[in-house]
């Protein structure tokens, strides 16, 4: 059959992995609102592929707790549930200090930079009110730490679960609760560059447990 029209601009060849991440960051930016209907048709249209990789990023999405899939039926972007969120900032947090971890002892002078200009970044977004990239930064800082670490296993967790904390954690960036990430960044920075790998780990799993588990 025929591709329909790729009206995103994005590459034919589209793999599975970026249609996912495609529907992944439309939830969790708003873009599909809590309660709306996912059609695979639909779906498949607006980003130019077939249905077969649609299908499949719905079903992970599922099991990632971001659309409520119901066989023979609808497909629904899940809403805020409060124990969801929970769950999810619980995982991941320890996943983070799990990372912190065993990071630290492999960072090297490029990395400890690599996120102070991540936080600068972070820092900067939140003046402006800038969400998107206040995420992005963030993503980055930390992203630092799951790389060097290194553990497979413990970044598909966090790709899994980290979409459902950032959908509120979005609502604490946009308010001066996010100021306290920044002195909370501070502090992981200073702890990784002195070598305190527990020291660091506790501030790494305070930072993301501290998210609300609710909305409000």
């Amino acid at each position: 059959m025929p591709i329909p029209p790729t009206d995103p601009g994005l590459d034919r060849g589209l793999l599975r992995d970026d249609v996912y991440r495609r529907l992944r960051d439309a939830i969790v930016d708003g873009t599909f609102a809590p309660g709306e209907q996912l059609k695979d048709l639909e779906l498949a249209a607006w980003l130019g592929v077939s249905r077969t990789p649609v299908r499949e990023a719905l079903l992970r999405l599922a099991q990632g707790g971001l659309v409520l899939a119901r066989p023979g039926r609808s497909t629904v972007v899940s809403t805020l549930d409060a124990r969801d969120i929970r769950d999810a900032r619980d995982v991941v947090a320890a996943m983070h200090e799990l990372a912190v971890r065993e990071a630290v002892p492999a960072l090297l002078d490029g990395d400890l930079e690599a996120m102070r200009e991540a936080n600068h970044r972070f820092t900067a977004a939140l003046g402006s009110g800038d969400v998107e990239a206040a995420l992005r930064a963030d993503d980055e800082l930390h992203g630092v730490l799951v790389r060097i670490a290194g553990n497979r296993a413990l970044a598909t967790v966090l790709e899994q679960f980290t979409p459902t904390v950032r959908r509120a954690e979005r609502l604490r960036f946009a308010s001066l609760r996010g100021r306290d990430s920044v002195r909370q960044h501070d502090e992981l920075i200073r702890l990784c560059a002195g070598g305190d790998a527990e020291g660091a780990a506790a501030v790494a799993y305070d930072t993301w447990h501290s998210l609300p588990s609710a909305e409000g």
